[in-house]
């Protein structure tokens, strides 16, 4: 699935900001967003937030076989995975552009840098080594993808602690977190890396641009330094010429920023091992505050209840007396226990459970009467065709007379109405038979 591009106005009125050094989330133009690190209950699993952007870093080791010409150190892996649950632009099961990229940057950030120590991990020279993997999966996508995937690695290793073991002749011995306690890696540096986009080809300069900045950026500088002001890479995208001048200060920029994040690590670091110590409880779980089910704070308003008593008298100062009626009613009534766990004060309203409302008395009256006068109508029809029928005459019955006694209430029963019209045709029909046999004695004679 593509990602939606931006609209021509969106465009614009994100560039119209950055001009006048302005942003959509209110920081200034040197700004980090917030940086929150929350750690697992196991060693080596952490999720760092950089704002909106989320990834979640694990480290795991085994023992393998070291490679040919470096028989003596041991193995790092960095693998980086861009989900669809991080952003639906993200294909999954195939490697784009951007996951090159991205790989390629950190292996040159924390491998080639060589922040661990390789040689550490050697347990037995061309025989067997540990391998490190650092796997990193990006949860939530808002930009700048790299910084917040370099500060979860170095915080997973720093985080991770490894199996201890013992080597006795050919004999390689792996002991239990039970039986010995595990060994931290050795690390020499952090290196951290910190991005800087570029706007109107290299006029205008952001840190930490979050996802909408980076569409409409121009170029992108990212710089991986250690607290010690030491670059370890730099890496330049967007095809943009950058000038000495800026690249001067980008890296000064970025000093300040990687010696403010290596604290915010240290610091992060030493509270989990101090509760660890301590029996407290720990994990991503913990991290979470009580009371809430969504990630959104609701804040608990303060309430001063040291005059409480005060307020009272003087609300009860203040009010009406009651009413007389209401005291003669609490004079006179008195509760009624009608059975254990319920009372009864006054007489109260009589039931009105199965009364009919005034409405509905109203449509009952009005089709009993509509009901009585088509059955009077009928039975004055029946009388008068038995008292013509009695008469010499003859009669001829019309279809006027029928569509008559025909009466059609489409809110009413029709078909009571119907079997009535029928018998009132019945009675009708023995009066013609005696009227035409008359007919036909007149003529004999």
């Amino acid at each position: 699935m593509k990602e939606t591009p931006l609209s021509n106005c969106e465009r614009r009125f994100l560039l119209r900001a950055i001009e006048e050094k302005k942003r959509l989330d209110g920081r200034q133009t040197y700004d980090y967003r917030n940086i929150k690190i929350t750690f697992g209950t196991d060693y080596g699993c952490c999720i760092v937030e950089l704002g909106k952007t989320r990834v979640l870093g694990q480290v795991s080791c085994e023992l393998v076989s070291p490679k040919l010409n470096r028989a003596t150190e041991g193995i790092l892996f960095f693998n980086l995975e861009l989900s669809q649950m991080a952003a639906p632009a993200f294909e999954p099961g195939r490697q784009s552009d951007l996951l090159v990229k991205l790989n390629r940057l950190l292996e040159r950030c924390l491998r080639n840098s060589k922040c661990i120590d390789t040689e550490s991990l050697c347990v037995v020279a061309g025989e067997k080594v540990w391998q490190i993997r650092v796997d990193l999966h990006l949860l939530n996508h808002d930009g700048n993808i790299i910084d917040a995937a370099s500060i979860a690695a170095i915080v997973a290793l720093c985080h991770f602690r490894r199996p201890d073991v013992s080597v006795q002749g050919d004999e390689v011995t792996l002991y239990t977190p039970e039986e010995r306690d595990p060994v931290p890696l050795s690390i020499h540096h952090m290196p951290i890396c910190v991005s800087f986009a570029f706007f109107q080809q290299g006029t205008y300069l952001l840190v930490d641009p979050n996802e909408r900045e980076e569409r409409v950026m121009d170029g992108l500088l990212v710089i991986a330094m250690n607290k010690h002001r030491e670059i370890c890479t730099i890496q330049s995208s967007g095809g943009i010429m950058l000038l000495k001048d800026q690249v001067l200060r980008c890296s000064k920029i970025a000093g300040v920023k990687v010696l403010e994040i290596t604290e915010l690590i240290q610091k992060a670091l030493e509270n989990d091992q101090k509760v660890r110590k301590e029996g407290g409880k720990f994990g991503f779980a913990e991290s979470i505050a009580s009371q809430r089910i969504t990630a959104f704070k609701m804040e608990k308003a303060p309430i001063d209840t040291s005059d409480v008593e005060e307020k009272a008298e003087e609300i009860i100062a203040e009010a009406e007396p009651p009413s007389e009626v209401f005291l003669n009613l609490l004079r006179v009534s008195k509760p009624v226990l009608w059975t254990p766990g319920t009372a009864q004060i006054g007489e109260g309203i009589e039931n009105s459970w199965g009364d009919l409302e005034d409405s509905e008395k109203e449509e009952d009256d009005e089709g009993g009467s509509d009901e009585a006068i088509i059955l009077d109508s009928i039975k004055m029809d029946t009388r008068e065709v038995s008292n013509i029928g009695s008469q010499d005459a003859p009669i001829v019955l019309s279809d006027s007379e029928e569509e008559e006694m025909i009466i059609l209430e489409p809110d009413k029963n029709p078909k009571k109405i119907r079997t009535q019209t029928i018998s009132a045709k019945q009675e009708k029909a023995p009066s013609k038979k005696p009227v035409k046999k008359r007919k036909k004695k007149r003529a004999a004679n």
